[in-house]
């Protein structure tokens, strides 16, 4: 284990193997960082940090299809979030998402999750790397009465049983790992599926195109400016909305 592998405090943080950890010094700096060190040979790299506010984390992903496609990975990072939440969520309490990057948790705003990808980058040419960053709302002590907020919520309002935050990641990133196997292996469509099944909305989806577009009823739902969008995210504190 090397220093990377420690968070500040020096605690050990032992991921499943193909990972490596790099502390940020905030989380509102885990996202460009981990952009900033996104390259071909840091696939696996996942940079974290946790204020006692908000705990963000982001991985750097090594696509081997071309950009148009392959950004259909951040349904697949979504799904391994919510399943690596609901390993340690209380039970009976669902896991949403709104299209396509807030996550909920018992009905309220408990994070989301962003992707980037490399500027320079043509659709039709295969990106160096992409990098799936999310937030969870770890704590709204700061916010005042949560009768102020009420459409958001937190791990500490909710009851998770964590001692050690860390999990959720440790969680997520063990489900990814099973995600990326299973679309090897079968192929996309079994993921679509875990992806829509947590869908919230009026209109039942029918599915996911090639270019991860959410195909409904009526209407289609783009994925591009959707995730250029991060409809989650406040910029003005760098933080989930509350």
């Amino acid at each position: 284990m090397t220093g990377s592998d420690r968070e500040l405090d020096g605690t050990p943080f032992v991921l499943p193997p193909l990972f490596t950890s790099v502390a940020a010094p905030s989380p509102g700096a885990v996202f460009a960082q981990a952009c900033a060190l996104a390259h071909p040979d840091a696939v696996g790299t996942l940079v974290f940090a946790d204020d006692g506010r908000d705990l963000a984390f982001a991985v750097v992903l090594g696509p081997a299809e071309p950009l148009r496609t392959a950004r259909r990975a951040f349904l697949v990072c979504m799904n391994a979030l919510a399943d690596g939440v609901g390993a340690h969520a209380p039970p009976e309490k669902a896991i949403r998402f709104d299209w396509p990057d807030v996550l909920r948790f018992n009905e309220a705003i408990l994070g989301g999750g962003r992707l980037a990808w490399p500027e320079d980058c043509a659709e039709d040419a295969v990106p160096d790397w992409l990098v799936f960053g999310a937030s969870l709302i770890v704590s709204k002590r700061h916010a005042g009465d949560p009768g102020l907020t009420p459409d958001s919520t937190s791990v500490e309002e909710e009851g998770f049983e964590v001692e050690d935050r860390r999990s959720f990641m440790k969680s997520s990133a063990q489900f990814l790992m099973k995600s990326f196997e299973i679309w090897t292996e079968d192929g996309f469509a079994p993921l679509a599926d875990a992806y829509l099944s947590r869908l919230s909305g009026d209109t039942a989806p029918r599915g996911i195109s090639e270019t991860g577009d959410c195909i409904t009823g009526d209407r289609i739902l783009p994925l591009r400016p959707a995730l250029e969008a991060v409809a989650w995210l406040d910029p003005a504190t760098g933080s989930p909305r509350l």
